[in-house]
Formats: structure tokens, C-alpha cells, sequence
């Protein structure tokens, strides 16, 4: 008889070896979105190895707790899922599994965010007894659809698993602290027309036409920068899309203009919607998907706390990030983690080595 396939050889993921070793390890284990089931198992293997843990499972998503009866509890958090893997241009080296290059790291994952993952695991190693009680959180489905994020649901059927006083996601900032996020809302304005024949366009209205006063409003427009919790948010209305006409000799009756607004964390999404409403006044306004920021809390002593020790310079983040969801949670928190934030997706997304040993060490000064 034929020998029977035993399957795929597990992943083993070693939590003491140094930690540009474990990023390349976790890098090299596939977890596209909705994939993310033989990381996981590696990752709660590696956890389960730890006696000071408390480690838990929901789908594919992991939380490990110390209870050490700290006067506070923080949340170390990142997302184990990665963009579909590829290949760099021309089709050549695809970027998993890792390779180093004159001291950086290649690979889907190095970025965003498995480096982050690695330090997670190295401080839940390396740190069994931490001044604060300690909450990792290794969560799947972070790049798709909100409805299946791992933190989402987690909040939603399990609030008391993210319980803390403060809350350190490890997404790439190029192992600089930025604090909170801004929001995100969508909006379409509409114009509205008369068809008619393009031949006779005196017998209607021309409503892309009348979408250049909300082109010429958006390009008059002067966003704001608001300062939250001591940090600068630059705003932005911008518009990312425009829609009208259904065929070639036709005067369009309706036309949309897509209009994007990245709005400080002061607000709340109800207040950015009127907001963008006032600028187009006299216009239809239809809100589609928004999400509300979140502000950085540095005024609290546990958020004092971790930029004091770390002694690294803290700015804004000027984009969305699941620090929102903490938000809504009640739980301040800021975005931290090795990777240059602008080659997270590419093809050849990298990182520098040392920026791994630096989020590390930063983290060890924090907690030991």
C-alpha cells in the first residue's frame, strides 16, 4: 500500500530566539485574510509553552493574560493576518519565504505586521513577571471586511478579554510612537439634472455640469489642524470619486461626487457628517461608511508612562487604525511597532533589522 500523506508539518515558533529570527519564522508561515489557522496554532503552541500565561482561543483569535494583581493592565495587541501574498515586479521572487538583504528583512508580513507579532511574543518570553499585567492579543482578519475582524468581534462577544487601562498596537511606525487616529467617513453628493438628447441640451440639464461648484468648493476648502491630547491632526476633505452620465448622447440627469473627510479625533462622526454637510449646502448629502477616531489619552499616567520610558518622539497618526476600536472601549491607546508604514503591501515590503531589536528593547524598558 502507498504511505499515507500525513499533511502539512506544523509550524514551531520558538519565542527565545532572537527577534529578526522569529519575524522571518512568523513571516514564513502563510495567513492571507481568513487563513490565518496554522499561524494561530504556532502562535498558541509557542504561548501555551509559557506557565505564566493564561492563554485562551476564539476562531483565530488568541489573548494571553498575566494575573499578577498589578495596579494596571495593559493590552499588547496585533493582527495576524497579511495582503495576499505576491511576487516583486516583472513576476520574478515572490515575497514569502523571507530573505535578508543588507541588514533588512523582505517579505510579505515584515511590515505589516508580523514584526510587531514577534516582539509580542518575545516580550510575553522574556518578561514573565512585568510591572504592569500584561494582555496580548494576536487577532485575525484585520485586512478584510470590519464585520470579520478578529478585535471587532472579540469586543463584541468577549469585552471582558480586552479589559485594560491602556492599550500599545503594534502596527509599523517605524518604531516611533503615534498616538490615537482620525476618523474616517465617506460621503456622496449629488447633483440632480434634466436628460435630454446631447443633440438638443437646451430640452434638460446638464447635472455633471452642475458638479463643478462641488469641485470648486473642495478645491477652495482649507482643512483644519486640530490639536488633541497635545498632538497636531491634519484634516482632509478630499474627493475620490465621480460618477454620472449612461451613455454618449445622453445630457446626464444625476451625478455623484465621492467625497472622503479625515477628521481629528475631537469629533464624533454625527458632528464630521454636519460638518461636511455644511460645506455642500444646497447639495443632497448621503453618508456612507464611517468610523469614528480615537484620541490618544496621553494626559494619563499609564500613556505618560510608556512615552517617559520609552523616551522616543510621539506624533499623530494620520490615518485609521484598530486603535478606534480601544476607543470605543474606553481604553486609551497608541499605534507602535517596527516597519516603515509606507511599504506596508508592496511587493517589496521590508524592514530594517535593527528597527526589531529597537521596539523590543523599547517595550523591555517599559515592563521589566
Amino acid at each position: 500500500m502507498p504511505p499515507t500523506d500525513p499533511g502539512p508539518v506544523p509550524a514551531v515558533l520558538d519565542p527565545s530566539s532572537e527577534v529578526t529570527a522569529l519575524t522571518a519564522a512568523i513571516c514564513d508561515v502563510p495567513s492571507v485574510s481568513r487563513d490565518e489557522t496554522a499561524l494561530a496554532d504556532a502562535v498558541e503552541a509557542a504561548l501555551q509553552g509559557l506557565g505564566h500565561l493564561e492563554v485562551l482561543r476564539v476562531d483565530n483569535t488568541l489573548v494571553a493574560r498575566t494575573h499578577l494583581g498589578r495596579a494596571e493592565r495593559v493590552v499588547l495587541a496585533g493582527h495576524l493576518d497579511t495582503v495576499p501574498i505576491s511576487t516583486f515586479p516583472g513576476g520574478a521572487t515572490p515575497n514569502v519565504p523571507t530573505r535578508l538583504v543588507e541588514g533588512e528583512l523582505w517579505g510579505r508580513g515584515t511590515v505589516d505586521m508580523k514584526g510587531g507579532v514577534a516582539v509580542m511574543l518575545r516580550i510575553a518570553h522574556l518578561v514573565p513577571e512585568p510591572s504592569r499585567d500584561l494582555t496580548f492579543l494576536f487577532y485575525e482578519c484585520e485586512e478584510i471586511e470590519a464585520d470579520l475582524n478578529g478585535l471587532a468581534r472579540l469586543g463584541a462577544r468577549r469585552p471582558e478579554l480586552l479589559a485594560g487601562d491602556f492599550a500599545v498596537l503594534l502596527e509599523p511606525t517605524g518604531a516611533a510612537i503615534e498616538g490615537g487616529c482620525k476618523g474616517s467617513l465617506r460621503v456622496d453628493v449629488t447633483t440632480t439634472g434634466v436628460a435630454a438628447h446631447s443633440a438638443r441640451p437646451w430640452n434638460g440639464h446638464n447635472a455633471i455640469h452642475d458638479a463643478a461648484e462641488v469641485l470648486s468648493r473642495l478645491a477652495g476648502y482649507r482643512a483644519a489642524t486640530v490639536t488633541v491630547d497635545g498632538l497636531d491632526y491634519h484634516e482632509a476633505l478630499q474627493a475620490v470619486g465621480i460618477e454620472g452620465g449612461i451613455a454618449g448622447n445622453v445630457i446626464p440627469d444625476r451625478c455623484v461626487v465621492r467625497v472622503n473627510y479625515r477628521f481629528a479625533p475631537d469629533k464624533s462622526v454625527d458632528a464630521a457628517f454636519e460638518h461636511v454637510r455644511g460645506v455642500f449646502e444646497g447639495f443632497e448629502c448621503v453618508l456612507g461608511d464611517a468610523v469614528a477616531g480615537a484620541r490618544p489619552g496621553l494626559h494619563l499616567p499609564a500613556a505618560q508612562a510608556f512615552v517617559a520610558a520609552l523616551g522616543l518622539p510621539v506624533g499623530p497618526k494620520e490615518g485609521w487604525t484598530d486603535v478606534a476600536r480601544f476607543a470605543e472601549l474606553g481604553i486609551p491607546a497608541v499605534n507602535f511597532g517596527p516597519g516603515d508604514p509606507n511599504l506596508a503591501h508592496m511587493d517589496d515590503e521590508r524592514c530594517p533589522v535593527v528597527q526589531y531589536g529597537r521596539a523590543e528593547q523599547a517595550l523591555l524598558r517599559w515592563l521589566s
